[in-house]
């Protein structure tokens, strides 16, 4: 087994995600199913707000580790992040113990939730970091692109950073897909190749699922103050 964050502490993550974003939002799931039930899987999610990453550990069938900016982790959240078995990087460098700990997440059958963007942003996956190509090649793991839809379009009245309390947020898994070309090369421009695959899906994906939610907005901004 390799060194790797707690899946017992991401379990308790997820039933702590569940009631949170469950009691405060009305989240809709689409497509669940859709995640393998065992075995290393990479969850590639867009990012247009924070509440994002903790709506899908929510929503997610299985408990995810997912990659965080280490600025997040300040304060209590720092020990707090860590216990649920999220993982801590440096965006600014190579991390390399961030690189191992996702790596063991895979190696050991577990689910990494990665927001391939880098940053949070226009929420549309129209810019990719390599890492994501790398860990799926590396892991061997299937790629499930997932859309958070909803949550920038209106501001909260209460509190104006997060999104309408009990407003519908629609989160949607897609099909699974290998980014790999079956080589298991690990070359730059295997990868390179391997993130315009998955570019090319997640954006298939994400349209798609604004046109089965019926979101044709640009997920990535605010639409009122």
């Amino acid at each position: 087994m390799t060194e790797a964050p707690s899946v017992r502490g991401a379990e308790v993550g997820r039933r702590i995600g569940v009631g949170l974003m469950y009691g405060l939002w009305k989240p809709r799931v689409l497509g669940a199913w859709k995640v393998p039930a065992t075995g290393p899987v990479i969850l590639a999610v867009n990012h247009s707000h924070n509440i994002d990453g903790p709506m899908v550990m929510g929503v997610a069938p299985r408990p995810t580790h997912f990659l965080i900016k280490k600025e997040a982790f300040i304060g209590p959240l720092d020990p707090f992040l860590l216990g649920i078995g999220q993982l801590k990087v440096d965006r600014e460098t190579t991390d390399r113990s961030a690189v191992t700990r996702a790596v063991g997440v895979l190696d050991n059958g577990g689910v990494l939730g990665i927001f391939p963007e880098g940053t949070r942003g226009e929420g549309d996956f129209a810019s990719l970091r390599a890492g994501l190509a790398y860990f799926a090649v590396r892991g061997g793991a299937p790629i499930v692109p997932v859309a958070v839809l909803g949550s920038t379009e209106r501001r909260g009245r209460l509190i104006k950073a997060l999104p309408p309390l009990r407003s519908r947020v629609d989160v949607v898994f897609g099909d699974p897909f290998e980014a790999g070309d079956g080589s298991g090369r690990r070359t730059r421009k295997a990868l390179d190749e391997a993130t315009v695959r998955i570019q090319k899906q997640l954006s298939a994906h994400l349209e798609n699922a604004r046109r089965l939610t019926g979101r044709r907005e640009n997920a990535g901004r605010p639409t009122g103050h």
